[in-house]
């Protein structure tokens, strides 16, 4: 139903940023809210922020609060998650993630890009 479509995903310095980028497509192109989850090595699935589409409020786990920022483009239909001041605790793998109104958690996901800090 919604299709999620990621860029921006690379190696990086420590201290240095990059954005990612979420397109979605789909049927039902616009989702009530979208997110960002990471999920490092050995390490469980964490979510790393959210962004409702209506009112674009925006919600961030402690991890990444004053480094990253969610944003959205309404024309494009895209999410982004700017990320500065990258350490090397932030490689992961970076997911996007949609629901739907209704939905209690989030059955659409990106196929994830890989994000790589180096020292």
């Amino acid at each position: 139903q919604v299709q999620l479509v990621e860029s921006g995903g690379g190696l990086v310095q420590a201290g240095g940023s990059l954005r990612l980028s979420c397109a979605t497509s789909g049927r039902t192109a616009t989702p009530y809210e979208m997110a960002w989850f990471r999920q490092a090595p050995g390490k469980e699935r964490e979510f790393v922020g959210r962004i409702s589409w209506s009112g674009g409020g925006t919600g961030y786990a402690d991890s990444v609060k004053g480094r990253f920022t969610i944003s959205r483009n309404d024309a494009k239909n895209t999410v982004y998650l700017q990320m500065n001041s990258l350490k090397f605790e932030d490689t992961a793998v970076y997911y996007c993630a949609a629901r739907m109104y209704g939905d209690s958690d989030y059955p659409f996901w990106g196929q994830g890009t890989q994000v790589t800090v180096s020292s």
